[in-house]
């Protein structure tokens, strides 16, 4: 008798436009009022009749712009090897940018 083979789920793409306050939060790893909130005080959504939308790009900008450094919400899809350099890369230039002397003129 031959063996049964069990047929594998692919993981789903992360979707272009979140839809729903559910699958904001659940992009962002936060409860739905916690994601109310931070729409409320200028997360990116736009009203489509009375569901909400947002897409993950405009988020990641805008934890970025938040928070001052880039970020970027991991998913099933996303490669965290450039992830983790591109990350290592940031802290790098950083550093270097903290290590360089300012120039300073000296007063004669």
């Amino acid at each position: 008798m031959p063996k049964k083979v069990e047929k594998r789920e692919r993981p789903k793409p992360a979707p272009e436009t979140l839809k729903g306050w559910q699958q904001i939060a659940a992009f962002l790893g936060e409860p739905k009022s916690v994601v109310e909130r931070w729409a409320s005080e200028g997360m990116p959504v736009r009203r489509q009749g009375r569901y909400v939308e947002t897409t993950p790009a405009e988020l990641n900008d805008w934890l970025g712009k938040e928070s001052g450094k880039p970020v970027h919400v991991a998913t099933e899809d996303t490669d965290l090897t450039a992830e983790l350099k591109r990350g290592l890369s940031f802290i790098h230039h950083e550093k270097q940018a903290d290590k360089k002397p300012s120039r300073r003129v000296k007063p004669r």
